[in-house]
């Protein structure tokens, strides 16, 4: 956005503004009767290991944390991809077993993947690796992307990377991708089982609502400009930076009002004026040093500042 032309009463004042996109934190609170927990729980053994080969297609993989989880999210959140129905999801202290209701397929990858509602008891997301890979053929085929998703209005942590072949445009509802990454606390993904020779695509995919289900109001999914060839000779594409931004995501204008004359009468008022609807208007009241903060939803927006002379908050062009 930038600025339009800041007027006063009596003189112009300009304004130095600089847009950052910012996203919101959870809070956790302290557990019962005792300090807060803040250490996140740790995903310590699977069973079959990520990377496993010619897994039995009756298998009923089993999860191992460091601590008692909240039983009831973690279950909802752990998936598999290629899609197959959980029959049951059973716990045992720390342990978690999956039971399918079907037979997996054979010379198949699978993905099993613990989503953003793992967490412990005390509202800590889990740690480290989020995903367990394993095939039921002979072979782990080597195909892989990795890399690093930079979120940008929206929280990073626990966003998938959909991976389909070159032609296939998503289906938020099929979940028919070819293999899936998930974003890990430092952003970092690794997507991998992938057959080459063969050229991917990624998707971002946050769900926001965590509701496990792509709803364009409130959820981010876009694709990263990359094609990926991965060849028998390279079959691996690491160090990729994807940029994701969340187009509703509130903005945030900082800056400074220099007002060169000096005058320490009144107040120095910023205003942002929607530049579609002049009834839309966000204020703030800059600090000694003229700094000020505003926080904008999607838009043009024009800033204007004053010196509110009779501290009424009302800006007249006659003072």
């Amino acid at each position: 956005m930038s600025p339009g032309t800041l007027r006063s009463a009596t003189r112009l004042i300009p304004v130095l503004a600089m847009l950052v996109v910012i996203s919101a934190c959870a809070r956790r609170g302290p557990p019962t009767g005792g300090p807060p927990d803040l250490e996140p729980p740790i995903l310590l053994a699977s069973n079959p290991d990520s990377g496993a080969q010619a897994v039995s297609r009756n298998v009923h993989p089993a999860l191992i944390f460091n601590e008692n989880m909240d039983a009831r999210a973690a279950g909802d959140a752990v998936s598999i991809v290629p899609t197959v129905d959980i029959s049951e999801r059973r716990w045992s202290g720390r342990r978690l077993t999956v039971e399918f209701a079907e037979s997996l397929q054979a010379n198949r990858t699978y993905t099993l993947f613990l989503g953003r509602g793992v967490r412990d008891r005390h509202g800590n997301s889990v740690a480290g690796r989020t995903t367990i890979v394993f095939t039921t053929a002979d072979s782990m085929p080597p195909g892989v992307i990795e890399g690093t998703l930079q979120a940008r209005g929206f929280a990073g942590p626990g966003t998938f990377l959909w991976c389909y072949a070159e032609g296939h445009q998503p289906d938020s509802t099929a979940r028919d991708f070819d293999a899936v990454g998930l974003a890990d606390r430092d952003g970092r993904f690794r997507v991998v089982g992938l057959a080459v020779p063969g050229r991917y695509r990624l998707w971002a995919f946050a769900d926001l609502n965590v509701n496990r289900s792509f709803e364009p109001s409130t959820d981010v999914l876009a694709a990263i400009d990359t094609t990926f060839d991965l060849t028998r000779e390279h079959p691996v594409a690491s160090g990729v930076l994807a940029t994701v931004v969340n187009p509703a995501a509130a903005g945030r204008v900082a800056g400074a009002v220099l007002d060169s004359l000096g005058d320490s009468q009144g107040n120095i008022l910023v205003f942002a004026v929607a530049a579609e609807d002049s009834a839309r208007r966000v204020s703030s009241q800059a600090d000694h040093d003229g700094k000020f903060e505003l926080s904008l939803a999607p838009g043009v927006w024009r800033l204007r500042a004053w010196r509110d002379l009779d501290r009424d908050r009302i800006w007249r062009r006659d003072r």
